[in-house]
């Protein structure tokens, strides 16, 4: 009576056991096969879940190399779910969380066609993103970044130290005050020079209101009005052209 028991206990917990993973592996329900031809399946396994608007809804029934460049990944899936898969879907490659399995993503479809999708249909795919590039394009600017990183230690540490014209300028006192001093002078000099322009404009007028120098400035202003003139009428006037001989 014991063994007998012991059986059945066993017998049961196989029997709940095929059912459950055929349950989850989708054996006991009516299905349907479609495939999509992917690059790289990016450690996409057999038996891993397909999921559809998040939601399982088959597995991965086979992955087979094609050729060089390709790999056909054949999923079967719920028969209930496929009146809502377009012919316009598409199959990816995600991951179930972040460290989880691999599994394949169906991305509604309904945009250029509204019929379903039929057993045996070929699906359009969306290639995984080369995590392997990624890394490998992260580890050149990490290393530019430490590179950068170091130089600029390297340029702070000489300009703290006094080293360079910048450190100088920042930790010598005497050279801040020069600076000081010549850009107080250059201030003082501007304003001497437009102090001396303003007082020679003060001259020039004060001559050309005097006796003495009216008549030279007069004729000098005669003359630019003559010069404006004549260019004036020559660029008015058109050029003369000969007249073309005359056969006899």
């Amino acid at each position: 009576m014991k063994i007998g028991f012991f059986t059945f206990i066993g017998l049961l917990i196989l029997v709940l056991a095929i059912f459950f993973i055929g349950n989850r592996k989708n054996m006991f329900s009516s299905t349907f096969t479609i495939y999509g031809t992917f690059k790289n399946v990016n450690g996409l396994q057999v038996g891993n879940n397909v999921r559809f608007a998040g939601i399982n809804v088959g597995v991965v029934e086979a992955i087979n190399i094609v050729t060089d460049s390709s790999v056909r990944v054949d999923v079967t899936l719920n028969n209930e779910v496929r009146k809502f898969i377009k012919k316009d879907s598409k199959l990816s490659i995600g991951s179930d969380g972040l460290m989880g399995d691999k599994l394949v993503v169906i991305a509604p479809g309904g945009v250029t066609s509204t019929e379903s999708v039929k057993g045996g249909n070929q699906l359009a795919t969306v290639n995984p993103v080369d995590v392997d590039k990624i890394i490998a394009k992260l580890t050149g600017v990490i290393d530019n970044a430490q590179t950068l990183t170091g130089g600029l230690s390297e340029i702070v540490a000489k300009v703290n130290n006094g080293q360079g014209t910048i450190g100088r300028l920042l930790n010598n006192d005497k050279m801040a005050k020069d600076l000081e001093g010549t850009v107080r002078q250059a201030k003082t000099t501007m304003k001497n020079v437009h102090a001396t322009t303003t007082t020679l404009n003060t001259d020039l007028k004060a001559a050309q209101s005097n006796f003495l120098l009216k008549g030279f400035f007069r004729k000098k202003k005669k003359k630019a009005i003559k010069d404006s003139i004549k260019k004036a009428q020559e660029s008015a006037t058109p050029a003369t052209t000969q007249p073309a001989p005359v056969k006899q």
